[in-house]
């Protein structure tokens, strides 16, 4: 396998050439699930197509987004989850075709001491991963559901890079922890001030700026 080119282009030419010894590319179609609640991983995960949806799920079934992973980031979770063999506590879905080079757990240790690389690209993957979770907790802890609401659309125009969000009422909802019946009546209103146009399960951004 090959690193694609502009991407882990910080890791030392050895790094490189180690990764395309060992990784494993694994692909995924829209919507099919990398990573399940409970689930054992046994490696971590470089993106390197596509698009992935992290989040938590309770026993209702009810989602809580945290936040998406694209080309180039790797998953925080699941290098600690590898690196300690233990369960997954969240799930990750492609929300596109995606691809992902998979590194076996037992060389996280041995690369964190052997390249200065791996070893700064572990702590930025953390850091920006947990920067993505407080401002996920600030739209939940401190923000009204409509103020929620536009993050939600804002952050999946600028995640797909496309101003049409193929969802339904309910799985934005599910997504904010709210009723499908709120949603609706707040998506409804930014219909009429021209903000969104609806469609069916899709919903079609016309301008959210100043918002």
């Amino acid at each position: 396998m090959e690193i694609p080119p502009m991407l882990f282009t910080q890791f030392e030419p050895e790094l490189s050439k180690k990764i395309q010894q060992v990784g494993v590319v694994r692909k995924f179609k829209t919507d099919e699930f990398l990573m399940k609640t409970g689930q054992s991983i046994r490696s971590a995960v470089l993106v390197t197509k596509g698009i992935i949806k992290v989040f938590r799920e309770d026993d209702e079934g009810n989602e809580i987004f945290m936040y998406n992973l694209h080309p180039g980031e790797a998953c925080a979770i699941s290098m600690t989850c590898a690196a300690r063999q233990i369960a997954s506590q969240i799930m990750a879905k492609a929300l596109i075709d995606t691809e992902v080079i998979a590194i076996p757990a037992e060389l996280m240790d041995e690369w964190g001491s052997k390249y200065k690389s791996w070893y700064q690209f572990v702590l930025e993957t953390y850091r920006s991963r947990f920067e993505e979770l407080l401002d996920t907790l600030d739209q939940i802890a401190f923000r009204n559901l409509d103020e929620r609401l536009l993050w939600y659309l804002k952050q999946h125009q600028k995640s797909l890079k496309t101003n049409v969000l193929k969802a339904s009422f309910t799985e934005i909802a599910h997504e904010l922890n709210s009723s499908r019946e709120v949603i609706s009546r707040l998506i409804k209103k930014l219909a009429e001030k021209g903000h969104i146009k609806m469609h069916k399960n899709q919903i079609e951004i016309i301008d959210l700026k100043g918002l």
